[in-house]
């Protein structure tokens, strides 16, 4: 079978590898057919120095696929059944797993395609306790999107900012592959949706997902812009995962007792913040990493009930360094998908 791994920093070949074995008691044997692309596949492949993993290993964090096989004791998947597969190797078995708290595994193995053999190879063996069943009506490129990209942003606004029917937020980086779900989420419940972007070109794809305001960061200060379009009242949420850049802004941008939810820091991950503000103004800060298997699941309904990704590009497996090469020059609108 073939694989795409990353043998050094910057460099990824396409190899013939051994296909797995047959599936193991309570695993089943995946037929991979889409990858999603997300910058934690662009910090991988640039390399991470904190990253405890040997190369070569095989990339990609997000993907779907089809059931080739099921092992002893799988009742609920059958063979050429639409799924998608869980990003983290969690125990199953800690007070966090057993709650339905995922993303906070106690003894978690890492992350497929960063720590572990990720899912761009052609065949690959999971446990059964890992995969979501696709909704009929949802193709596996769209699928491809809800591990990561879209279970996220449902994780962050949902479960963490608990954002509410008419109130007003920040989405910063709305061309991204989670800034564009999060838009369409939040409009989707009736908020005012305030988005940034950095190329005007990307100001009327906003705006036809539902954006109300844009605003081109590297023409005009976003922190300005928001408080005029608010009439200084301030956003009820931010949605930030730039990081280092926009932090404080975001902070400044805010209502008093104003939400700020971030996932990322493609930015830098380092910045300093008043705390005098902080705890005047009451903000209540959230720290979001991943997802739960539950909010994939409710990711894969919403696309069945037809919020569907926005793709910008789709490409091979042998084309996927440019791919992410675009992705790390933020040139991208929406997510890129990689075909098998």
């Amino acid at each position: 079978m073939r694989a795409l791994n990353l043998v050094a920093d910057r460099e990824l070949v396409v190899v013939d590898q051994p296909a797995p074995p047959p599936p193991e008691a309570g695993e089943v044997q995946i037929r991979v057919k889409a990858v999603a692309l997300n910058h934690i596949d662009v910090w991988g492949f640039r390399g991470m120095a904190f990253a405890k993993r040997k190369l070569p290993l095989a990339v990609g964090a997000e993907a779907s696929g089809e059931i080739a096989a099921v092992g002893e004791g799988v009742t609920n998947f059958k063979p050429g059944q639409k799924v998608v597969m869980y990003g983290a190797k969690t125990c199953g078995v800690c007070k966090p797993c057993v709650e339905g708290r995922d993303n906070f595994c106690e003894n978690v193995g890492g992350l497929y395609g960063f720590h572990l053999d990720g899912f761009s190879r052609e065949l690959m063996n999971m446990p059964a306790r890992l995969v979501i069943p696709v909704p009929d009506n949802v193709s596996l490129r769209d699928a491809a999107c809800a591990p990561i990209a879209f279970s996220t942003v449902q994780h962050m606004l949902f479960d963490n900012a608990k954002l509410q029917p008419g109130e007003t937020i920040l989405v910063h980086a709305g061309g991204s592959g989670i800034g564009t779900v999060a838009i369409m989420m939040a409009k989707k419940i009736g908020c005012t949706v305030i988005t940034t972007v950095g190329d005007d070109s990307k100001i009327e794809g906003v705006k036809a997902l539902g954006a109300d305001y844009v605003i081109n960061y590297r023409k005009d200060r976003f922190e300005g812009e928001t408080r005029k379009i608010t009439k200084k009242k301030g956003v009820d949420v931010v949605f930030e995962h730039v990081g280092a850049d926009t932090f404080n802004g975001s902070l400044l941008v805010m209502k008093r007792g104003g939400r700020l939810v971030t996932c990322g820091s493609t930015s830098g991950p380092t910045t300093t913040i008043n705390l005098m503000q902080l705890f005047q103004q009451q903000y209540r800060i959230f720290g979001s990493f991943g997802a739960t298997m539950k909010n994939i699941a409710e990711s894969l309904e919403k696309m069945s009930d037809g919020m569907l990704p926005v793709i910008d590009t789709e490409v091979s497996m042998e084309d996927v360094e440019p791919a992410l090469k675009r992705m790390e020059s933020r040139q991208v609108f929406g997510k890129i998908i990689v075909h098998f």
